[in-house]
């Protein structure tokens, strides 16, 4: 398997200016987390659970799509 990008126990903010593409994937869940202050603050494991989300799913489709990517 690819190495991973992407973790759950990466700040939001950061993982998204490193990746834009993670504010679609998030934003396509329902999660508002870019415009968020909290954001600065909280790992992506933490915003997604907040919202009743499996972590794991969406971090998991956030690599497959880096992946793609190259």
């Amino acid at each position: 398997m690819a190495e991973q990008r992407v973790t759950g126990d990466m700040n939001i903010m950061e993982a998204v200016d490193r990746y834009p593409i993670i504010a679609q994937v998030l934003m396509r869940y329902g999660l508002g987390c870019i415009g968020c202050f909290i954001s600065s603050v909280e790992t992506l494991a933490e915003g997604i659970a907040v919202h009743g989300l499996n972590p794991d799913i969406i971090i998991d489709e956030i690599n497959m799509i880096l992946e793609k990517q190259g």
